[in-house]
């Protein structure tokens, strides 16, 4: 060929190569470097695009009552290059809707050319929406806006929305999506003469969906008033309570306070705006007492009559002195059942030691500590648990009674609840029927969870919780003052509280309710917390009319009626003359006797004390040595 035509076809292909290079290149320029501009071009010649979204689905309570719903009120905007007569036009306005100035107007549109709102969410009559409208340059849109009628009332539970409708916290915040429903796309356009039309897509998405909650206004209404009334009375920081359906795990009512309004959200703090009651653990104290009881039936170390020695109130462990919380009590022997009765952190601690710590740990996780309930509560904490295999005696004693580790109060709501509940568990919801498709899972037996609220009704008719007693009838629980950690470091103040639950009733139901930090006279649980416990329980008792079993309640007391004084365990030593009765103690507590009344002891089998070689009540002088048999313990 040619050399002078291979030249030119050369020259033509690299002349076609170079102009597809450049076509290639300016697409890659156009597609990559200058997409946002030409959008933004693109979209110059929209006027302005909103975003709207159907009406906001309501939210009720149980029984049908709103406690969150929509009103309907108007947003106001202009575009300040476009106004012909601004001051006349800004004139107008102020004419029909007296709140806005012209002062006010020209302030929101000063320096400004494009898309300016004057007023948003502003409730208007029907003739001054016709006078706004007919307002040249001036543009006007109907917007619901979200009124919660009650203020207060659960106001934690629901949250609130910011200025756009869109849940900031709380269900509001969780259920977001479905409240909200899938918008329609509004775009104001310019016509031939630049003049901006109103154009709606036809892309409609799904309906708002409306929401009914667990929770009971008025039975809310009257716990936070409870709780309030207390705090005050007693000069606490804060407190909490809860109050669960132990068959279906519906909350009837829940809160902290101090609370807000969720209508004026701005005018409160963060820290009022949250549910405390399940985002911030906090040590529980002696009400978790309770769980090292359980654990200690369930895997046989003891049972409610296996008695020991509580030291007089003072025990080294560790190098550490662990006493009573209340500093005068000098307990020598108790039964399990007095030590959770008179909430003994002695006794606790030796029953602790006779379960061991991993024990101990398999009953704590298995009730759900340490994890979150999965209650539709944004940023509910799971909790604070030690992950180890085992610990120092010193943590296990703390840990026994309720310190060293931290709960919620959902999760002593749900784990009381097991209790209450025949030994089944059910997770806590706030959507009623929310736990329709869920089955109870058996955590421990029926006839455990009934030793254990025999004890609990001991408790509060015999010990530490008096004043949660209701008159007629039989209700089970358990007091806890515990220190409080502050902030920096260590211990200030306490908190107090009382869980419980009524017994042999149709709905059962558990409360809890807790005062953070009180400053006044008293800080113990029975006192600040007990009360308050009391009132929430008797109007829901008698707002249920469950009143069936009262006459079948053996347990139940009137509050009229004196309480007779109980035969303690440490009445099983006498004098250091005799023999005493050793049946039902453990080694170490049968070990700690024999020292006292100068008998050697020979120990056989392991469990709790089920025979002594000499009788109750021998003179000790004649004899030197006893055998004492044990075996693990029964429930019957």
């Amino acid at each position: 060929m040619d050399k002078n035509l291979k030249h030119k076809l050369l020259f033509l292909f690299l002349c076609f190569l170079s102009a597809f290079a450049l076509i290639i290149g300016k697409a890659l320029k156009v597609q990559l470097i200058d997409r946002s501009d030409l959008i933004a071009r693109s979209k110059s010649q929209i006027f302005r695009e909103i975003t709207v979204y159907p009406k906001r689905g309501s939210i009720y309570d149980r029984n049908g009552q709103p406690l969150a719903l929509n009103i309907q009120t108007y947003s106001i905007f202009t575009i300040p290059k476009n106004l012909k007569n601004k001051r006349r036009a800004f004139k107008s306005l102020s004419k029909a809707v007296p709140s806005l100035t012209q002062n006010v107007l020209q302030k929101r549109t000063k320096g400004r050319q494009r898309y300016t709102w004057l007023a948003r969410k502003i409730q208007l009559t029907k003739e001054q929406v016709s006078k706004v409208k007919a307002i040249t340059g001036i543009y006007i849109d109907s917007v619901p806006k979200r009124l919660y009628p009650n203020h207060e009332i659960a106001s934690q539970v629901l949250g609130f929305v910011g200025i756009d409708n869109a849940g900031l916290a709380g269900i509001e915040y969780l259920f977001n999506d479905e409240l909200k429903g899938k918008p329609k796309v509004v775009k104001y356009v310019k016509d031939a003469k630049g003049r901006p039309i109103k154009f709606e897509s036809q892309d409609v998405g799904s309906e708002a969906r409306d929401i009914t909650l667990s929770i009971d206004k008025d039975l809310q209404a009257a716990a936070e008033r409870f709780l309030k009334e207390s705090i005050l009375e007693h000069e606490a920081d804060s407190g909490g309570f809860g109050v669960m359906d132990a068959r279906s795990g519906e909350i009837l009512a829940i809160g902290n306070y101090p609370t807000f309004d969720p209508n004026r959200p701005r005018n409160s703090i963060q820290k009022t705006k949250k549910l405390s009651f399940a985002t911030d653990p906090f040590e529980p104290g002696s009400t978790f007492k309770t769980f090292t009881v359980v654990s200690g039936f369930e895997n046989k170390i003891a049972n409610s009559g296996t008695s020991y020695y509580c030291e007089r109130g003072r025990l080294k462990v560790d190098g550490h002195i662990i006493s009573e919380a209340e500093s005068k009590k000098k307990f020598e022997w108790l039964s399990v059942e007095e030590i959770l009765r008179y909430s003994s952190n002695i006794g606790t601690t030796k029953l602790a030691f006779d379960l061991t710590f991993p024990k101990l740990k398999k009953t704590i996780l298995k009730f759900g500590f340490g994890e979150k309930t999965g209650i539709e509560v944004p940023g509910e904490s799971r909790g604070i648990f030690t992950d180890k295999e085992n610990v120092a005696p010193l943590s296990l004693s703390n840990i026994s009674f309720g310190q060293g580790v931290a709960t919620t109060g959902v999760q002593m709501l749900a784990a009381y609840s097991v209790i209450a509940n025949k030994g089944l568990y059910i997770k806590p919801t706030l959507i009623k029927g929310g736990n329709d498709s869920e089955k109870p899972i058996p955590l421990i037996s029926e006839k455990l969870a009934l030793a254990v609220e025999d004890i609990l009704v001991g408790a509060v008719e015999n010990g530490t919780g008096s004043n949660a007693r209701v008159e007629m009838f039989r209700i089970a629980g358990k007091t806890s003052t515990a220190q409080r950690v502050a902030p920096e470091g260590g211990y200030r103040g306490y908190v107090g509280g009382f869980i419980g639950f009524p017994t042999k009733v149709k709905s059962p139901f558990v409360v809890y309710a807790y005062l953070e930090n009180p400053k006044g006279r008293h800080y113990y649980g029975n006192i600040v917390a007990g009360p308050v416990f009391k009132k929430i329980t008797k109007y829901l008792l008698y707002k249920n009319k469950d009143f069936d079993n009262l006459s079948h309640s053996k347990g139940a007391t009137s509050e009229k009626i004196d309480i007779v004084k109980v035969k303690h365990s440490s009445t099983r030593f006498t004098s250091s003359t005799t023999v005493p009765d050793f049946i039902g103690l453990d080694k170490r507590s049968s070990t700690k006797l024999c020292e006292r009344i100068g008998l050697k002891v020979k120990h056989r089998g392991i469990g709790v004390v089920s025979r002594q070689s000499i009788v109750e009540g021998a003179s000790v002088k004649n004899y030197k040595i006893i055998t004492l048999d044990y075996k693990a313990p029964t429930y019957d």
